[in-house]
């Protein structure tokens, strides 16, 4: 159970740090080499800002100035990736408090539930990472192998890998802390033993003397007339 909650704590602010580094970086897209005029130039462009950058090691950056000239496809996978942010920030959070192995949450029944919410919160993180990731990665190949489109083309930048990788691990955590409160429900019953129906003349025996030697009341001469009146 414990080696289980903090594997998926692992997974999940290990995948919380991934979104987070592909949300900031600026290669989501990377000018292609095929058709690339100038070789010794790359183009990188990201959520935020577009990058250039030479083989002389110069490398400027223009942010982008405006939200509403910024193309419709650019704008949500900005809003996914800044949920996933921070979904995967409140689901660290939420996963301390339901931990067997901390000392704050409540009661068992109490962890169980904040454990398996912190897990939903981790899915839905990797759902909305992976989301906005393959909306941008399906942008650039739909462009890249247009023959009517005649801009210039670009490649998948690492920043969308490092995004898919961010959100599989944020979903496996939540996996994983979904059935591990599968462990709470599973609690030891005690066992009674039946020694079956005990008779009158049993649970009257007298044992006098030495080993073996036993007696027998009659149970009658035990109560007079009057017992039952």
């Amino acid at each position: 159970m414990y080696r289980a909650q903090i594997s998926a704590l692992v997974f999940g602010v290990g995948g919380f740090g991934a979104l987070v580094a592909a949300t900031a970086s600026n290669e989501w897209k990377v000018t292609t080499r095929a058709s690339s005029v100038i070789t010794a130039t790359w183009v990188y462009q990201g959520l935020w800002m577009n990058c250039a950058g030479n083989a002389l090691g110069s490398f400027h950056c223009r942010p982008h100035f405006t939200i509403f000239r910024v193309e419709g496809y650019i704008q949500a996978c900005r809003g996914l990736m800044i949920a996933a942010v921070s979904l995967g920030f409140f689901g660290s959070i939420i996963a301390l408090f339901g931990m067997k192995c901390t000392k704050v949450g409540g009661s068992e029944q109490a962890k169980a539930k904040i454990a398996c919410f912190a897990g939903v919160v981790f899915i839905l993180s990797g759902l909305c990472s992976m989301t906005g990731c393959s909306l941008y990665a399906n942008k650039i190949t739909t462009e890249f192998f247009d023959p009517l489109f005649i801009d210039q083309k670009y490649e998948l930048g690492a920043a969308l890998f490092i995004g898919w990788s961010g959100a599989s691990l944020c979903i496996i955590g939540g996996v994983i802390f979904c059935f591990s409160i599968s462990d709470n429900n599973k609690t030891p019953r005690m066992g009674y033993a039946y020694n079956g129906p005990t008779s009158v003349m049993s649970s009257r025996t007298k044992y006098h003397g030495g080993e073996g030697d036993i007696k027998t009341t009659n149970p009658s001469k035990q109560f007079d007339k009057n017992a039952y009146v």
